[in-house]
């Protein structure tokens, strides 16, 4: 009886188990896929579905509708859908050598000695199909759910230089599926102009590739130089293959590129051989990679072999396991950003990680050391998160010296000496340290970016490169430096700083402009409090009526403003507390900024006590001109849908956010409705 119900028990947490799987890969897949923003590596994700594969293999019946392997990828949701000819299936993952050669085995036992493989790199990008007609590209369709339909994305596509617009030999009709990425120098180049900028920057090469693709300005998708690998014929008419290489020999007369590392094998030695040496070229590769696909050669072969509902049985993807390393901790570096977050990198003796030398990896935060239990001298345990970026993952304690002792951030900017805040506001950086001082050398560049962007000052046509050129050759050293640049117009024609008089005439009157029209709001915004972008500073001079109370405000006031923790208030109380902030802000006043509040006579209150969430997209008008309206007529935007979200506005292709919303509950209506609340026409 005991023995009995111990294997009712066991089996309980196996379901138990099952289930918390369905739901961690579900809501891996929907950051992953629709929302470009992954939490976990494809490494991670790979370990658990290949654990839920085995529990469903081992129990069939607990099989739920929702399990990921019921399915392939995730619905598309942005733009115009479009069905599939051709399923885009993706491919069943190996992690060990004995499954490679069970699958090679299989082959050769079902056709012969002669069955030939070809094993060519997987690119860690996004899956796209091409389909042309009469030599013409007439459709471009991402894999969406990769059964049915996936999204339209030809004019994106178009703006990608590997996309070829029309074959040199041309058939009645083809398509070919091939995978998007982006290069390690692409994607840092748009991370560090994100970075200038003020905005959220990309994890991965995959994630920005996949937020690129996805997106409405195809002017976006040009400047972030795409590029695309053909690793497959889906479909002709007119023209017929033997074979997969047969094909790529068709696809490279017509300019079309193909994958550039693959190999023809047949035995399973040769196959394994051919799976190593791209795992040992990693690093030599200007992209990403997760590993390496084994194909059967033969496309009548592949026929009678089939798919899966899922899966094609003619080919499989092995996937590298993380290279991890040990090395000896020497030294933490403390560098500060353009942001001003200061941040602990970790210098230690140099190894070979997916083929090139690394000596540094970030260490984030406090928190992070904390919980690594890390001191200079330590054996340290270090792999390439994606296989780009150097992390530290462990430590060997066994091996720590006599001597050691955790390692302790220092209190003061490493650049200026001014003393470090905690950042407020991010529950990710708890243990994050900021420097505040507006002068440092360290953060200006950034700082006088935020200061003139559109959701603070909003100075036309001052991009970063002109900041960059001014701080270095002294023009600027703070915010308050701007205003003073017309009484130098002549110096800088003279030396041609911006350019011919005509250009600096034209920056020099949009700084004047916004001297004159910006708001009390948009100039907190942008003095770089941490915690105060444009939301909160609304609410602040909202509250107080101008800069000038909001800086005299004590903690205990600042709290008063709704969304405002201690925390936040605190980091701004100290913000108004420091000498060099203070005589920052008297200048400004003094250049004739608006530091009161100003009422809107226009502004109404027929959406106040709304909280609205906003998704979709908008014809003919932007997301924040959208949000601008609703907090003119006195709702309130917030970022995601909750229980205390009075509205859901959706426009086309909406997101998640619609079905969290119909699982709360919340109203959903769309921009008629809403602008018939405005004009008070429906009820609220």
């Amino acid at each position: 009886m005991n023995g009995q119900m111990s294997l009712f028990d066991n089996e309980d947490k196996i379901k138990e188990e099952y289930r918390g799987l369905v739901d961690k890969l579900n809501y891996h897949a929907e950051l992953y896929y629709n929302e470009d923003n992954p939490k976990i590596s494809d490494y991670e994700y790979d370990v658990m579905s290949s654990r839920l594969k085995q529990i469903e293999n081992e129990h069939p019946d607990w099989i739920v509708n929702d399990s990921p392997t019921q399915r392939v990828g995730w619905k598309a949701q942005k733009g115009v859908l479009v069905k599939h000819n051709v399923p885009m299936l993706s491919l069943q993952d190996v992690f060990e050598r004995s499954e490679v050669d069970e699958f090679v085995s299989s082959v050769r036992e079902q056709f012969g000695d002669e069955a030939e493989f070809i094993v060519e790199t997987k690119i860690d990008g996004l899956s796209m199909a091409l389909r042309y007609e009469d030599g013409e590209l007439k459709l471009a369709v991402t894999r969406g759910d990769g059964t049915n339909e996936g999204e339209d994305v030809t004019m994106n596509a178009k703006m990608i230089t590997d996309v070829v617009r029309r074959m040199r030999e041309p058939v009645p009709y083809i398509e070919i599926r091939g995978e998007v990425y982006m290069t390690r120098d692409a994607f840092a180049r748009v991370n560090e102009v994100a970075e200038e900028e003020g905005k959220k920057t990309f994890a991965n090469p995959r994630n920005c590739a996949a937020g690129t693709l996805r997106q409405i300005d195809t002017r976006i998708t040009k400047e972030r130089q795409l590029s695309m690998f053909v690793f497959n014929v889906q479909e002709t008419r007119g023209v017929t293959f033997r074979t997969h290489l047969d094909g790529y020999e068709y696809l490279k007369r017509n300019g079309v590129k193909v994958i550039e590392k693959y190999y023809k094998c047949k035995t399973a030695d040769e196959v394994w051989d051919a799976i190593t040496r791209i795992g040992e070229a990693r690093g030599e590769l200007a992209y990403d990679i997760d590993g390496a696909v084994v194909k059967i050669n033969n496309i009548s072969e592949r026929d009678t072999l089939g798919n899966t509902i899922k899966f094609p049985r003619w080919a499989i993807a092995y996937k590298y396991p993380p290279e991890v390393k040990t090395t000896i901790l020497r030294s933490v570096e403390v560098n500060t950003g353009r942001t001003g977050r200061v941040t602990p990198v970790a210098v230690f003796d140099p190894i070979s990680l997916c083929g090139t030398k690394v000596s540094r990896a970030t260490l984030h935060n406090q928190a992070y050391i904390n919980q690594l239990g890390l001191g200079i001298g330590d054996t340290i345990l270090v792999y390439k998160s994606g296989e780009i970026i150097p992390k530290v993952n462990g430590v060997v304690r066994g091996m720590r010296p006599a001597d050691w002792k955790l390692y302790q951030m220092p209190q003061v900017c490493p650049v200026c000496g001014h003393s470090l805040i905690r950042e407020g506001g991010d529950a990710d950086c708890n243990s994050c340290y900021k420097c505040v001082n507006l002068q440092c050398p360290g953060t200006v560049v950034n700082r006088i970016v935020n200061f003139v962007s559109r959701d603070c000052m909003d100075i036309k046509g001052f991009g970063s490169e002109y900041i960059r050129k001014l701080v270095s050759l002294g023009y600027l050293k703070d915010i308050g430096d701007i205003f003073s640049l017309g009484a130098r117009r002549e110096e800088l024609i003279e030396q041609k700083v911006i350019g011919l008089a005509k250009n600096t005439d034209k920056l020099l009157d949009a700084i004047e402009l916004a001297r004159r029209t910006a708001p009390a709001q948009k100039i907190l915004a942008g003095l770089g409090i941490p915690g105060v972008g444009k939301a909160t500073a609304k609410e602040l001079i909202a509250q107080f009526g101008s800069i000038g109370k909001v800086s005299a405000a004590t903690v205990e006031e600042l709290v008063m403003t709704e969304d405002i923790a201690e925390t936040s208030a605190t980091a701004i109380y100290n913000f108004f507390r420091d000498e060099g902030n203070r005589e920052l802000l008297s200048r400004l006043e003094e250049a004739g900024l608006a530091f009161e509040a100003v009422t809107d006579i226009t502004a109404t209150d027929r959406l106040a006590g709304l909280a609205i969430c906003i998704t979709g997209t908008f014809p003919g008008v932007s997301r924040d001109d959208v949000a601008a309206k609703i907090e003119h007529n006195g709702g309130k935007v917030v970022a995601s849908v909750s229980g205390k979200t009075s509205l859901l506005l959706m426009g086309d292709a909406a997101g998640s956010k619609a079905r969290k919303a119909a699982e709360l509950g919340v109203r959903t209506i769309g921009m008629a409705e809403l602008d018939a609340m405005i004009e008070g026409e429906a009820q609220t």
